[in-house]
């Protein structure tokens, strides 16, 4: 019945858009122009995407219903639905392959391939449960082993894929035997990802942080050094502060609410980490590898591998972004890599400078080389049968990689549409200089969640905020407010979008369902980005200091837990 509903909804979208959509659009390919010709109609895309998603639990399905509503709204004519249709799938399957085909996307989809075969074999070998065992030691309570897991989220600072990938599979043995649900555990990790990651010193966000700040100061005519003017914007990063506490508070009072509480009293009464109609996002052939009775169980089979990734990672975000410089342009920087090669300025040039997705996917493909020689060493396994594992890791992520090709075919479809640029035409107008950094971040929220995208809200918004926020008022501290408004409001609209490639990693990284991963982590992220504008944004702006309204929003957010959460058993 509900199929049959659906499709009849789908049904009717399509005949709303057919009525709708003038003939120009079909030409265009500028977000700006088809922005102007479509004016709400570019809403439906990302819509149909999450609605359906929430309604079906079948990502896939919802993805590519939403990527070929909007193909069918670039392609259709007036002379018939039938343009519509075929042009229709077949912009959909060049999107696909267009997402493949960018280098960077690639580099994303091989990581998460290599990080499942790296992980089965580390399962294999007894890593996994030897560290599960080492960690349940002082990770004896679900307190304790939440504390761990997002101690841990914070430790993998330097990239927000590669802390999805590696803390959930470590900790996911460990929270299980705790009887902590898996939506928690999604939870913390997906908290601890693009939170830390877009705040910390040394990343892989950097460079394109600057970058926007940097080419933002230019257009009103200011030079400065945007690497400061970022560290400055670290305090006014509400959201992402606000949330690394919230999971304390949790963790701390062992307080609940909402469809999260419902999930850990489940898994804390009857034992089950998921709900039963749940589909976790990842395979049984990944998730049920385990050692044989014979092998002796090590931790060192599962720090080696997972230290060979982080450490590869980093080597290689350095010369990567070195070789980068070093073949650039820039005077000023390969002067600097010439003269202090190792300085902290030059790392995090060089960092901000490197292919992250290529690095990840050549640090995780070296760890699992490094582990299948470990494995055939330690005669654990034969090579054959390690090959066989790793193969076996691989298939387990197949899924996920269609996901995110399915993702970034929605973004690449969006972005033609011009829904940000709609969105933000309807909602930046009559600004109040106080309420400013409070809109740039509900802006940026929204145009985020709709689009999935973090990188893109912040290419979008930023060239705007900048020159609208001096224009209001020029002050330094004011201007640098809004700046870590746009950065933090699309760090918590991808936090909550269920196309978010991050989100799904989440879910994927913890074996969650990812709308019981999407549903339960809603409720907490709005409540901390209520709390980012009433007690740190709307205070902010009307003047009071960065260093009493950060405090107050910590208080708040403790008594938030308190209040409204609910106690769940230890």
């Amino acid at each position: 019945m509900i199929q049959r509903r659906i499709a009849l909804s789908f049904m009717v979208v399509m005949a709303v858009i057919a009525m709708a959509c003038p003939a120009l659009a079909a030409d265009s390919s500028k977000g700006a122009a088809n922005a102007e010709v479509f004016g709400l109609l570019t809403l439906i895309p990302p819509v149909v995407a999450i609605v359906l998603a929430f309604l079906t639990k079948n990502v896939v399905l919802s993805l590519f219903l939403g990527v070929f509503s909007g193909c069918f709204m670039l392609e259709y004519q007036m002379a018939g639905i039938y343009n519509g249709f075929v042009g229709g799938f077949l912009r959909l399957s060049n999107e696909i392959l267009a997402s493949l085909a960018d280098s960077w996307n690639a580099g994303i989809v091989l990581q998460c391939l290599a990080i499942g075969g790296l992980i089965a074999l580390v399962s294999k070998m007894g890593g996994a449960k030897a560290i599960a065992d080492a960690l349940a030691k002082r990770a004896r309570t679900p307190r304790s082993s939440q504390f761990v897991t997002w101690l841990m989220g914070l430790l993998i600072f330097f990239d927000d894929y590669a802390n999805s990938l590696t803390v959930g599979p470590i900790m996911r043995p460990v929270t299980d035997k705790m009887k902590v649900s898996r939506e928690k555990l999604a939870f913390v990790i997906d908290a601890t990802a693009a939170p830390i990651a877009g705040i910390a010193l040394i990343s892989t966000w950097v460079a394109y942080e600057v970058g926007l700040i940097r080419d933002g100061y230019e257009a009103i005519g200011i030079s400065t050094n945007a690497y400061g003017v970022f560290v400055e914007t670290i305090p006014y990063r509400f959201y992402n502060i606000l949330i690394l506490f919230f999971i304390l508070c949790t963790i701390w009072m062992l307080r609940e609410f909402g469809p999260m509480h419902k999930a850990e009293m489940r898994t804390r009464t009857t034992g089950k980490v998921l709900d039963d109609n749940a589909k976790p996002m990842a395979s049984d052939e990944a998730t049920g590898l385990e050692p044989d009775a014979s092998v002796k169980l090590s931790i060192w089979n599962a720090i080696i591998p997972i230290g060979t990734l982080i450490v590869a990672a980093f080597l290689g975000f350095y010369f990567n972004g070195y070789n980068a410089i070093m073949g650039g342009d820039d005077g000023a920087l390969i002067s600097l890599l010439n003269d202090s090669p190792m300085s902290f300025t030059a790392m995090r040039e060089a960092f901000g400078a490197s292919d992250a997705s290529v690095v990840l996917f050549q640090a995780a493909l070296i760890a699992g080389i490094v582990a299948m020689g470990m494995a055939v060493f330690q005669k654990i396994l034969p090579i054959k049968d390690a090959i066989e594992t790793w193969v076996t890791g691989i298939k387990s992520m197949n899924i996920t990689a269609v996901i995110l090709l399915l993702a970034w075919s929605l973004s690449g479809v969006i972005k033609e549409l011009g829904t940000a640029t709609y969105l933000v035409n309807v909602l930046s107008d009559a600004l109040p200089v106080f309420l400013l950094p409070s809109i740039i971040f509900i802006l940026g929220s929204i145009i985020s969640f709709a689009t999935g995208t973090s990188y893109g809200t912040m290419g979008i918004l930023m060239p705007l905020a900048i020159p609208l926020a001096h224009a209001l008022n020029p002050d330094a501290s004011y201007v640098i407010m809004n700046v870590g408004a746009v950065l933090t409001g699309a760090i918590f609209g991808d936090h909550c979008s269920p196309i978010s490639d991050t989100t799904i990693l989440s879910s994927m990284g913890s074996a969650c369902d990812h709308i019981d991963h999407v549903k339960t982590q809603l409720a907490y992220a709005v409540t901390v980005a209520t709390i980012s504008i009433l007690f740190g944004y709307l205070p902010a702006g009307l003047g009071m200091p960065v260093l009493l309204v950060l405090p107050l929003g910590l208080v708040a957010v403790a008594v938030a837990v308190r209040l409204l959460g609910k106690r769940v058993p230890e």
